[in-house]
């Protein structure tokens, strides 16, 4: 395996393992929410920290499975041209997306939410409400603003390699990429 294919393994292992984790904050937020219900009707009880952490499981799935929904095309695409190409004319189309959107939009992002993610921390934010989540969990928690572009610039360089790839030739692609 070339360089590039590690480079893609790496990354693509990295979001893949992120992704199936985060998934299973699905079922962790419909049992909580099942779990708050209960509380509130059967008991008069609401902890304000248990229905935060629902809305951040929420963020966090979102946000961190940007990288992996990229790396399965499960991202919002206009295939109105795209579904039709050849796959070179795809391997272009990926490569001018990733290049020139792609990649810009991450670092904005993340240049844009790194001063805020920064007095989050220094701070030492906790929750606004009493009784919410407590100081490390909600700054860990805006860090994934900076996370989320992250991810998905790596995945993004992956699929430029792999684009790469396909532009020099279907034989290069299999011993470059690992497929």
């Amino acid at each position: 395996m070339s360089d590039g294919g590690r480079i893609v393994s790496g990354i693509d292992s990295l979001n893949r393992q992120i992704g199936q984790g985060v998934a299973w904050l699905t079922l962790a937020m419909v049992l909580i929410t099942f779990a708050i219900v209960v509380l509130r009707y059967a008991f008069g009880i609401g902890p304000i920290w248990l229905q935060e952490s629902v809305t951040w499981m929420h963020a966090v799935v979102f946000m961190l499975g940007g990288g992996y929904a990229l790396q399965h095309d499960d991202h919002v695409r206009v295939d109105i041209f795209y579904r039709g190409m050849s796959p070179a004319g795809r391997a272009w189309i990926d490569t001018l997306g990733v290049v020139f959107l792609l990649l810009p939009f991450c670092a904005f992002v993340i240049y844009e939410s790194f001063d805020y993610v920064a007095a989050s921390w220094s701070i030492r934010e906790g929750a606004r409400d009493a009784g919410g989540l407590p100081y490390p969990l909600v700054s860990l928690l805006k860090s994934i603003l900076i996370a989320m572009p992250a991810l998905v610039a790596l995945q993004g360089v992956s699929l430029l390699v792999v684009s790469a790839v396909r532009l020099r030739g279907p034989a290069d692609a299999d011993r470059h990429t690992g497929s």
